[in-house]
């Protein structure tokens, strides 16, 4: 069987690793949806890994759900950068 890989917000941007340690630590409201992030990803990730029998549009609105949020890190992060 195939090891899932984990789609942390620090591995897929790399290149935004010391904005984003920053933001955690200064920023509450970037700090509590990194967070939700995070507990979105755990989630989906011990779902598909473990063969979790669930329903299809479950696992898809936590993906969803998970998509949006990192968009939204991520327009927190590029207005941060451009800010410096």
């Amino acid at each position: 069987m195939q090891e899932l890989e984990k789609h942390s917000l620090v591995k897929d941007l790399p290149e935004h690793h010391h904005t984003i340690r920053h933001l955690k630590m200064n920023d509450s409201h970037f700090a509590k949806l990194f967070t939700a992030h995070h507990a979105l990803e755990s989630e989906v990730h011990d779902l598909e890994s473990r063969n979790t029998p669930v329903k299809d549009d479950y696992i898809e609105s936590l993906k969803v759900k998970r998509v949006h949020l990192k968009d939204e890190l991520l327009n927190i992060i590029q207005k941060t950068e451009q800010a410096l």
